[in-house]
């Protein structure tokens, strides 16, 4: 094994099949308030509406595991029992990479807890940077470790035919690979996903925890389409953070050479956290204190596609079906699912953060 490029291994586009979606049962005090019970409530959605149309595998801790069972009594619904940090199995959990034989391996990132000592949001993150082997040993696939290139899953998205999707904002960020320039960044991404072309866009969604994470701005929809969080308020902090990102994505081509055609999805109005919401964290010297009036990173982009539906973020907002409306224009073919996450979004992130697809494996 050299790397998934040199062993023509590629990484799908999330709309392509899945054998199965893994996840991490939340528990951290100090991210999820009232020892994470609301958090779980609204996992419990999210796991019920996945595992309808695909099988669930879930990490959890020993501790909790009789709880996160009895929980999550669903049909297709699997456990594994194992130490974390924190239930962001997106950025911590192995990026899987298929070839045309039938075969998947899954790429190792290194995890600094999205920064590490410049500005990470926990310590110590060990338990979460060994997630993606722990879930690889579990399920017999063969893995590539990166030691030396920190990346999170939630950093990145392609279109399974040679395009990447990233953001200046995170993949530049002094946290991550500060001894390397945009262009070995750049490399190592066509090295490990199997890319042609990675679409540099310069921002996220305003004030993002991870340091703009594109799958919270935008993503492919399929080859050639991008959908993008779009604010329409110039007195919002968002709105140039939006236009520099849609001015990066106009006139683009990808690796096929097709012009990007771009979709734009409303968002919500800002969030902020309320005082009991705060009242209900516990506060570590090592870990990002969450405080009352804090804005929040909402963005309905941050959904999930899995077999034949999408699990989509709701913020008790009037935009919320006219996000869903976009939706379902937009994957006529698949039911649009939509859960109230704001509980998850209080702990910095949504839906697809929380989640992370297994491809289908051609031979099964």
């Amino acid at each position: 094994m050299k790397n998934p490029k040199a062993d023509n291994f590629y990484m799908p586009g999330e709309y392509e099949p899945h054998e199965k979606t893994l996840m991490l049962f939340p528990f951290r005090g100090d991210v999820w308030r009232l020892k994470a019970k609301p958090a779980r409530a609204v996992f419990q959605q999210l796991v019920k509406a996945i595992s309808e149309f695909e099988p669930v595998l879930i990490g959890v801790r020993k501790s909790d595991s009789e709880v996160a069972k009895e929980l999550l009594n669903f049909k297709n619904v699997s456990f594994i029992e194992m130490n974390y940090d924190d239930c962001w199995m997106r950025d911590v959990g192995p990026t899987f990479v298929v070839d045309n034989k039938g075969e998947i391996r899954g790429v190792d990132w290194k995890f600094n807890a999205w920064g590490g000592s410049y500005d990470g949001l926990y310590e110590p993150y060990d338990a979460d940077d060994n997630v993606a082997a722990t879930i690889l040993e579990k399920e017999g696939i063969e893995r590539y470790r990166l030691d030396d290139f920190v990346l999170e899953g939630g950093s990145i998205h392609v279109d399974g035919e040679g395009t990447a999707l990233v953001t200046e904002a995170c993949l530049l960020s002094k946290g991550r690979n500060p001894h390397l320039t945009k262009e070995e960044i750049e490399n190592k991404l066509k090295d490990y996903l199997n890319v042609e072309k990675v679409i540099w866009l310069p921002r996220g969604i305003y004030l993002d925890e991870t340091n703009e994470h594109v799958d919270n701005v935008a993503c492919f929809i399929k080859p050639g389409e991008v959908l993008m969080a779009y604010c329409t308020d110039p007195q919002d902090p968002q709105y140039e953070l939006t236009k520099v990102t849609y001015d990066a994505l106009l006139n683009q081509k990808d690796a096929k050479g097709r012009q990007i055609k771009i979709h734009k999805m409303v968002m919500p109005s800002p969030i902020y956290i309320s005082d009991e919401e705060a009242e209900g964290l516990e506060i570590k010297k090592d870990s990002l204190n969450r405080i009352k009036g804090m804005r929040l990173a909402a963005s309905y982009v941050n959904f999930y596609i899995i077999n034949g539906a999408i699990v989509m973020p709701g913020f008790n907002d009037p935009n919320d079906q006219l996000a869903k409306e976009t939706l379902e224009k937009l994957f006529p073919e698949r039911k649009i699912i939509q859960i109230n996450t704001r509980e998850i979004l209080l702990g910095g992130g949504n839906i697809h953060c929380l989640t992370q697809q297994m491809p289908r494996r051609k031979s099964r």
